[in-house]
């Protein structure tokens, strides 16, 4: 999330991203190897992996992600992957943090634009302007122009490391191009310059003591202030970070100053054909959330967390924010989120899922489509069982993806060469040790989880009571088919991988999922069902599987899910593997000539230990186990003038660490505080800055053990398992309502039409699809949301009204409000 913060007045600003794409006719034109990149600006985020062979790479992946910082450009840049030399950048798509929201939600063709360096700039300027008046010898009056240059702030990384910038500030005009130069600033990208330059405002070839010009007789309309900034390459050519202009005119003999976002030059991407490069399909969702204060939404808060005592479910706040939301995935992800903080969650899926259980008829079909009760249920799933996805399947899934066996039983696709007896074994192996994971790790299941399987169960059972298998069939709907099977198909998805399996694997791991899903299927191993398969493959490859022993195995499992008594462990036997990753890491002792570096290094984080290695499949050279970790921070760029930035506290030094760009630095901050939230001597305050020169440059403090002077960030009870941020939540259960108001609307037509004439109009088109069982306390739910949501809007325009009368524009095309932090 990008936050913007400034006290109680001023909210958040946050911002999540979730993108997918594929390309086509791509340039040059033979088969080569193509891959893509997300960046944020210039920085690299995110890469897919590389299609061989193709002008019309298919990536298919999926990036979602919270925006750590601002940023002014969303762009994907298509590179020819290259063994030997650098990889060549194909073109770009590059589109404005405005425009996101004109794309969002929908699928698009970008035409590739050319990749010049002129135009890849980021970053912005702080100037301060003036126009003052200067009496000469003689009486007469000028005016000058006074250029302060104070900072800039966001510069781009060259080659990954901090820029050595200076700036060139001209007063351009038809006839004179006055420039003068800062100092160069090293190895930072927000440097600091606060240097001021002085210009006449007259015409240098008119100017002689006797001619003195005013600012009116000057040719001012064509004059302006220019400022550019500039790489210094030292021995090579200084590289271009971007310019701003700003027209004199504007001046008025007053003051002027703003942050401006800086531009690329203007010849700078030069026109191509339209067709030249190809294009790139993407699906871009993005929201950006302005959250208020927490006392704003205690109204609105309190009406959805009360959703579970309403009588019907079908009355209450919550559930009216799916009947009105055309995707039910918009209202479910903050609503189950929202519960869960507040521990609301099990009562309101009970409720909703025995209102779905009301229309359910066969006890065969239970809990199969898309419903409210069924989204909640796997949301809840999806965050809270990250872990015990981690401990049971991911051994056996990078067993998999990293010692892959043919497992193709399929004749149709056989290769040559491939014996489909031996393939039938592997898979076999395969989906024995999947199963066996599974049906073994009840105790690692998470209590949450089981309160929900629980409650499932008993409705099940009540509602078909003549049916002895559906309380399994309720719970299997779920733990198998839509937990287990799907983050087998989708390792990546689930964080058990970091990419996309092969084609091969792929296909193994589809098999594999197939496979568990009839596995766990309760009474699903029958002859008549296994006739029923429409693959003959298939069928021949579960007869073997017609044992009594996996059939009472499932029922010991579900039955040991969805019991009250089940606890989630405080360990396993067995350390699992978190998150890895190449990053930087500073020298913990001195190198022989006496003065710290950085390394590259491979990290490694279990839920035992956190490592650093050589490289990936070397013995660890240094170990800090969980237990010892006092806390994880952000480190200050002015620490090592380094971006990215965090440290570990352990009981020895600070280990200090940058991550390669911002997601990365967020996502292992984020790892690294949630294994280690339980520890008991975790440090309520840190140093945001490094000791170096014998003193904290934060506090300046010159003992090295010296207590932190700034609070830790994630110091938060040691019970607390989920990190989720109620206020965020609630803000987008309001926008939703918000955009939504129509709907509303109609809902409360549909309630009042239904009690004033006892039943449904001849023309009820516009509330057909509504849920209202009772009409009366929808009704009095939709007044309190309304009401709740008008005075949000109120705070929201109150806020926007002040923000405006404060800012302070920039550049016309790109206006910068005050300072973002």
């Amino acid at each position: 999330c990008c936050i913007e913060s400034g006290g109680d007045d001023f909210p958040l600003l946050l911002v999540r991203k979730k993108i997918n794409n594929d390309a086509k006719h791509l340039v040059p034109n033979k088969m080569r190897d193509f891959f893509c990149t997300i960046n944020l600006d210039q920085e690299e985020v995110f890469r897919t992996q590389v299609v061989e062979k193709s002008l019309s790479p298919y990536f298919g992946e999926e990036f979602y992600f919270e925006i750590p910082r601002t940023f002014q450009w969303l762009s994907f840049y298509i590179y020819d992957k290259s063994v030997l030399q650098k990889d060549l950048r194909i073109g770009k798509v590059s589109i404005k943090k405005e425009d996101l929201c004109n794309y969002t939600g929908k699928e698009n063709w970008f035409m590739l634009q050319p990749v010049d360096s002129n135009s890849e700039v980021q970053g912005k300027v702080h100037l301060e302007l003036k126009l003052n008046e200067l009496i000469t010898d003689n009486g007469s009056v000028c005016q000058q122009l006074v250029v302060h240059i104070k900072e800039c702030h966001g510069l781009p990384l060259i080659n990954g490391q901090n820029c050595d910038p200076y700036a060139t500030v001209s007063l351009v005009g038809p006839s004179r191009n006055d420039q003068k130069k800062t100092k160069v600033k090293k190895k930072t990208s927000n440097p600091q310059f606060n240097e001021t330059f002085y210009f006449e405002v007259t015409r240098s070839s008119s100017y002689t003591k006797k001619s003195q010009f005013q600012v009116e007789e000057e040719d001012i309309e064509k004059l302006e202030v220019r400022v550019d900034l500039w790489n210094n390459g030292n021995l090579v050519q200084d590289i271009f970070l971007g310019e701003i202009k700003v027209p004199v005119k504007v001046l008025k003999n007053d003051s002027f100053q703003a942050w401006y976002l800086l531009q690329p030059r203007e010849n700078g991407n030069k026109s191509s054909k339209t067709d030249d490069l190809g294009s790139l399909r993407l699906n871009i969702c993005y929201t950006e959330d302005c959250v208020l204060p927490s006392e704003y939404y205690a109204s609105l808060r309190n009406l959805l967390l009360k959703s579970s005592d309403v009588q019907p479910i079908s009355a209450s706040a919550a559930y009216i924010l799916s009947e009105v939301c055309r995707d039910k995935y918009d209202a479910v992800l903050p609503l189950v989120r929202l519960l869960l903080h507040h521990h609301k969650l099990v009562p309101f899926v009970a409720a909703v899922a025995e209102l779905d259980l009301k229309d359910t008829q066969e006890a065969n079909t239970i809990f199969r489509g898309n419903s409210l009760a069924t989204r909640c249920v796997d949301e809840m799933m999806k965050i809270v069982g990250k872990h015990y996805l981690k401990v049971t399947l991911k051994p056996v899934i990078d067993e998999i993806c990293e010692s892959p066996k043919p497992c193709e039983i399929d004749p149709i696709k056989l290769r040559e060469g491939d014996n489909v007896e031996i393939n039938m074994e592997n898979l076999r192996y395969y989906v024995d040790k999947v199963f066996r994971e599974i049906v073994r790790s009840s105790i690692s299941c998470p209590t949450l989880m089981c309160d929900v399987f629980y409650s499932l169960r008993h409705l099940a059972a009540k509602r078909f009571p003549n049916d002895p298998h559906v309380q399994y069939s309720a719970v299997s709907s779920f733990v198998f088919l839509r937990f287990f099977a799907v983050a087998v198909v989708s390792p990546h998805t689930f964080h058990l991988r970091p990419h996309h399996p092969d084609a091969q694997t792929s296909r193994t791991l589809t098999l594999i999922s197939k496979a568990i899903q009839t596995l766990g299927s309760w009474g699903s191993l029958t002859k008549s069902k296994l006739s029923s398969f429409k693959e003959t493959f298939m069928c021949e490859f579960f007869k073997t599987f017609q044992e009594e022993k996996f059939t009472e195995s499932v029922k010991k499992f579900l039955d040991d899910v969805s019991s009250t008594e089940i606890k989630e462990p405080s360990g396993v036997s067995e350390p699992v593997h978190l998150k890895e990753g190449e990053m930087y890491k500073r020298a913990q002792g001195r190198t022989r000539i006496g003065k710290k570096n950085f390394k590259k290094r491979w990290f490694c984080l279990t839920t035992r230990e956190f490592t650093y290695h050589k490289q990936q499949d070397k013995e660890p050279i240094f170990t800090i186990p969980i237990k010892n970790i006092l806390a994880v921070e952000k480190l200050d760029e002015s620490s090592f003038n380094k971006k990215n930035m965090f440290q570990v506290l352990h009981g020895e030094k600070p280990l200090y660490i940058q991550a390669n760009n911002c997601v990365e630095a967020s996502e292992w901050i984020e790892a690294l505080c949630r294994v280690t939230r339980c520890n008991q001597r975790r440090l309520s305050f840190y140093h945001p800055s490094a000791f170096l020169n014998g003193n904290w440059l934060c506090c300046k403090a010159t003992m090295e053990n010296t207590e932190g002077c700034a609070r830790c960030t994630a110091d938060v009870p040691a019970d607390t398992q989920i990190e989720i941020d109620g206020d965020r939540e609630t803000e987008r259960i309001y926008s939703l309502f918000t955009v939504n108001r129509s709907k509303l609307q109609k809902l409360e037509e549909a309630c009042g039409s239904i009690a004033v004439y006892q039943g449904p109009r001849k023309e009820p088109d516009d509330y057909s699809n509504f849920t209202i069982e009772d009409s009366v306390a929808t009704f009095h739910t939709l007044q309190q949301i309304i009401d709740t949501v008008e005075k949000l809007n109120e705070s929201h325009e109150k806020y926007q009204k002040k923000r405006s009368s404060s800012a302070k524009y920039g550049s016309e095309e790109n206006p910068i409000v005050g300072k973002v932090s």
